[in-house]
């Protein structure tokens, strides 16, 4: 029994010489729990699906020239891709050359246009356009196909058309669209019925809303 505690009493000696470590000498923890909550603010995405466009430019109507062209064009954006839009223009027509000649085609040398059509629209190969090396413009080219209605020399020609725009964004409730498209139409006012092929250049500034 002498020799158990004769042992074991260095034992203990050397525990009570340990030091007593407080929580203030612990090292600190490698990953610090206690972080400061940084406060999210979510961002308002634009949700704008309709977009108006007054836009102007040239129609070149065959056989009978070029003329100012203006009007405007409403569309509903179904998705990112694809849009439904309605569009009204106004031109005009001229006989002048014919008339140089001798012949009257036209019951005044120069006669109002009117047409007004319903197209479905695709966007394609969204991107940005540059300008210097700090602004970028996000933009797309598109696609438009569709028909209606064009008014011309007091008759009503059913109207199909093709074409194809850029659409450039300066901010995100305003667009700068060039388009050119072709407005396919039948008449007979050279004494034969023909297909006719009547470019459309223009330029328009829309708003999304």
């Amino acid at each position: 029994m002498k020799i158990i505690l004769a042992r074991a009493i260095p034992f203990w000696l050397l525990t009570l010489s340990l030091p007593v470590l407080s929580e203030s000498t612990l090292p600190p923890p490698i990953i610090d729990p206690a972080l400061d909550r940084r406060e999210i603010v979510v961002p308002r995405i634009d949700s704008e699906d309709f977009e108006l466009t007054l836009y102007g430019g040239l129609l070149s109507v065959e056989d009978f020239g070029s003329h100012a062209l203006v009007g405007a064009r409403g569309a509903f954006h179904v998705t990112e891709t694809l849009f439904v839009e309605a569009s009204y223009g106004s031109s005009e027509a001229s006989d002048a050359a014919f008339r140089d000649k001798g012949l009257t085609i036209f019951p005044s040398e120069v006669e109002p246009l009117t047409f007004y059509s319903l197209s479905f629209g695709l966007n394609f190969f969204p991107g940005e356009i540059f300008i210097g090396a700090n602004r970028a413009m996000a933009s797309s080219v598109y696609l438009v196909a569709g028909a209606g209605n064009t008014d011309f020399i007091g008759n009503r020609h059913f109207t199909s058309h093709l074409g194809l725009g850029i659409r450039i964004l300066p901010r995100d409730w305003l667009s700068v669209r060039f388009d050119m498209r072709d407005h396919m139409f039948e008449n007979d006012i050279l004494g034969r019925s023909k297909l006719t092929h009547n470019f459309e250049m223009s330029l328009g500034f829309g708003l999304f809303f």
